[in-house]
């Protein structure tokens, strides 16, 4: 199947995932969350569903989060939109060249990105920002549908360690065989596989991390080149 025909089923994976009502206390809580909102955003329609992966159907980057914030995603209907990690991850997209501009507002602001994609293990937001085993199991496969769709990518980047545990998990269903003990999460920490894209560990941009500087811009920004030379992108300009 060629890139371009494998990438075509990205709407119909965004579709499902949308349409997806698989694990009732998260349904639950996105539900809750958006119809009592937050006293800032009060006038606001909140999008209150799953949120789908984003970005370049072409993408050799494939960037993996925990899930939505309670009042970002889940708010804006767009990864990292809306809240403070995303305040933090936009900015280093773009100079990393793989965003066409530094903020991201809302799912219809016309932001794109060139060369990577956005997406998250579990695809509604988890009470405390905690999904428990089964539902990160059942949300499993839009991950994988995702990879398979997305057939140029290279390297995945997990943000944190549920998104690096899920891509594990991801890659021992695609067959691949992972070392034993299977690697640790570590900021830095690399993975490479035949055959497989590199998955590479980068700490989340939470405000926890980034506030307390155990992520700084710089080491954002070292983590995003490092993934732009093993995807073979060419430089940031």
């Amino acid at each position: 199947m060629s890139r371009r025909a494998s990438s075509s089923r990205l709407p119909t994976i965004a579709a499902d995932v949308e349409a997806c009502r698989a694990c009732p206390r998260l349904v639950a809580w996105r539900e809750e969350v958006a119809r009592t909102r937050r006293r800032a955003h009060r006038d606001e329609v909140y999008w209150g569903r799953p949120v789908v992966g984003f970005g370049d159907p072409a993408a050799r980057i494939l960037l993996l989060g925990l899930a939505p914030g309670a009042h970002g995603a889940n708010r804006t209907g767009r990864m990292f939109t809306g809240d403070a990690s995303g305040a933090f991850l936009w900015p280093a997209l773009h100079r990393a060249g793989l965003a066409d501009r530094p903020a991201s507002v809302s799912r219809d602001d016309g932001l794109s990105l060139r060369g990577a994609f956005v997406s998250n293990a579990v695809r509604c937001v988890p009470p405390g920002n905690r999904p428990d085993p089964a539902e990160l199991r059942r949300c499993a496969p839009f991950l994988d549908r995702e990879l398979a769709a997305l057939g140029g990518v290279r390297v995945v980047v997990a943000l944190g360690a549920i998104a690096w545990d899920a891509a594990l998990r991801a890659l021992d269903r695609a067959r691949h065989a992972l070392p034993r003990p299977r690697p640790r999460f570590g900021h830095g920490a690399t993975l490479e596989l035949p055959g497989a894209p590199v998955l590479l560990g980068c700490y989340h941009p939470s405000q926890q991390n980034t506030r307390t500087g155990r992520l700084t811009a710089g080491m954002l920004d070292r983590i995003l080149e490092r993934a732009r030379s093993i995807a073979r992108l060419a430089p940031a300009r």
